[in-house]
């Protein structure tokens, strides 16, 4: 594709732009907010195991406006929104028809009770926030999450970033552009080194980049210790309903890392608070 063709396919799109390309991002995450029919299903969120239970859910997904899990409660920060009406924060709705939503900030503690929450599941999510933010974000997931429960968490891996620079074969960062162009995730990258490392840190709104020492790191800040934390392939995990939600779009650079709490009496991630 030229650089005329690829302007004329992607207008306003310039990867050398990070300012330029946030805001179209943020336009594009727009578009991905509306919908065409919400119902509000609970006037207030649910706190409990039993409320989790009565509304069919078993585990939330952060950093979602449609969860595929059939059984998970989506969370975005932002409202999801049809011509006449929008979410607001509080409340649970059914998604055209099908996948259940609350508007929450992940910055402010949760609403939820301990041990309320079989499984939790973020999907590029931490990169976009500051590292304090995810540290008390983490506490927080760490308080809901059952005895036995499970946390999954997928980013960008700094080190595949790192190893694709100093790999004078070029062969991840060769065939990282090669999966954008062919996904048409904006016009051809640049093939500079320089510029591959320097987008996924100044791309896309991130904020912290994390390896896996990182984001144990992160995870032991927030009280993780003697919890069962693994790397975990694609699709690979403790539960399967869970690791499904991974996306192809991502796999090629994303890190998996799964924290499976004690089980037993006293074990539960909320008994000491």
């Amino acid at each position: 594709m030229t650089t005329a063709s690829a302007h004329q396919t992607f207008p306003g799109w310039d990867w050398e732009d990070p300012t330029g390309l946030d805001e179209l991002m943020g336009r594009f995450t727009e578009n991905l907010a509306s919908c065409s029919f919400l119902e509000k299903v609970c006037e207030q969120v649910p706190r409990s195991h039993a409320d989790f239970a009565g509304l069919g859910l078993t585990g939330i997904e952060f950093a979602a406006f449609r969860t595929a899990h059939p059984q998970g409660l989506g969370t975005d920060l932002l409202p999801l929104h049809t011509p006449d009406t929008a979410t607001t924060p509080g409340s649970v709705y059914l998604v055209e028809g099908a996948h259940h939503f609350t508007q929450l900030d992940i910055g402010d503690p949760l609403p939820f009770d301990a041990c309320s929450v079989d499984w939790v599941y973020a999907e590029h999510l931490v990169e976009h926030v500051p590292l304090g933010t995810v540290t008390s974000w983490l506490r927080e997931v760490r308080r809901i999450l059952r005895p036995g429960g499970i946390l999954r968490l997928t980013t960008p891996d700094l080190e595949r970033y790192v190893r694709g620079y100093l790999d004078d074969r070029g062969t991840f960062f060769t065939r990282h552009r090669r999966r954008l162009r062919t996904l048409r995730v904006g016009p051809p990258m640049p093939e500079r080194r320089a510029f591959m490392l320097n987008q996924i840190f100044y791309h896309f709104g991130h904020r912290w980049i994390y390896d896996e020492d990182e984001l144990r790191h992160a995870l032991d800040s927030a009280g993780f210790e003697g919890w069962d934390i693994r790397r975990r392939s694609y699709r690979e995990g403790l539960r399967e309903d869970v690791a499904a939600l991974d996306t192809s779009f991502r796999r090629d650079e994303t890190l998996y890392l799964e924290a499976a709490a004690p089980s037993g009496p006293g074990a539960g991630a909320g008994a000491d608070r």
